[in-house]
């Protein structure tokens, strides 16, 4: 049932997403004690309150009237976060131009952690600028991929 109203919620949510300007990065339904509908959404320009109050508003009012949650839930509406762990294949896509630090399941090139720019997906394989050098990684070699958050041009 909490993946039928993720989906739901999820084709809802897709023209008012396209409508702001923003992109939709996850949405979880999660029960145990008061349910609670999280939405993830992502500004290319810098996620502002704003964006998550208006998409909270609309959703809020849709959610209402289609009435797909039977039960009362609290709904969530934030900005991924500066740290996220990538979960799903469009966010490589989401967060291009992000710096990101990527763990492989095994060693490539010697190698098991990656630093750099997200260069976005090609084909299987995730795109990372590292040291003005462009590295494939195989999307099934990756253990876990960081979005990562420097201070002052570090």
């Amino acid at each position: 049932m909490s993946e039928n109203i993720v989906e739901k919620v999820k084709e809802m949510l897709q023209p008012l997403i396209e409508e702001r300007g923003l992109k939709l990065v996850d949405v979880e339904y999660i029960t145990g004690g008061k349910p609670v509908l999280r939405i993830y959404v992502y500004n290319p320009e810098g996620t502002s309150i704003e964006d998550c109050e208006w998409i909270s508003r609309r959703i809020g009012a849709l959610l209402d009237v289609e009435d797909i949650i039977p039960v009362s839930y609290i709904l969530e509406v934030s900005s991924p976060g500066l740290d996220r762990k990538l979960k799903n294949k469009e966010e490589y896509e989401i967060f291009k131009g992000r710096d990101v630090k990527i763990i492989t399941k095994e060693p490539i090139n010697g190698r098991n952690v990656f630093e750099g720019t997200l260069k976005g997906l090609e084909g299987e394989n995730v795109l990372l600028q590292e040291n003005g050098e462009t590295i494939k990684i195989p999307l099934e070699k990756i253990s876990r991929t960081n979005l990562e958050f420097k201070v002052g041009g570090e």
